[in-house]
């Protein structure tokens, strides 16, 4: 599976932004997908992520209730929905796919880099 993650940009404090991870050589749908990030001097970090079947939703603390975690099995793409954007939420952004465990997962795309302005 190939992940390709696309949308990052740069965008003002208090903007919004969405991520697509486009997926291609083998369908999604039985994966569970995730967004990571990672700033610069800084380990990545988990964001979001969505489970296989029920599409369950889970987020990292620091962006609940900003950021929304979706997928369109039927185009083999997950995205990432983001509001209200802050500064600390400049990093580059990765798709990931099929995860073995929380934070282990099988396929990762190249990043999109996100920059906020404040």
């Amino acid at each position: 599976v190939q992940l390709q993650a696309s949308g990052g940009g740069l965008v003002q404090a208090g903007g919004s932004l969405r991520l697509s991870c486009a997926a291609s050589g083998r369908t999604i749908s039985s994966y569970t997908m995730g967004w990571f990030r990672q700033a610069p001097g800084l380990e990545r970090e988990f964001v979001a992520r969505i489970t296989k079947y029920s599409g369950i939703e889970a987020y990292a603390d620091s962006v609940k209730g900003r950021f929304a975690i979706s997928r369109d099995n039927a185009k083999n793409t997950v995205y990432l929905q983001m509001y209200s954007l802050k500064h600390e939420d400049t990093a580059v952004y990765y798709c990931a796919g099929d995860e073995r465990s929380p934070g282990r997962y099988t396929y990762w795309g190249r990043g999109t880099q996100v920059t906020v302005s404040s």
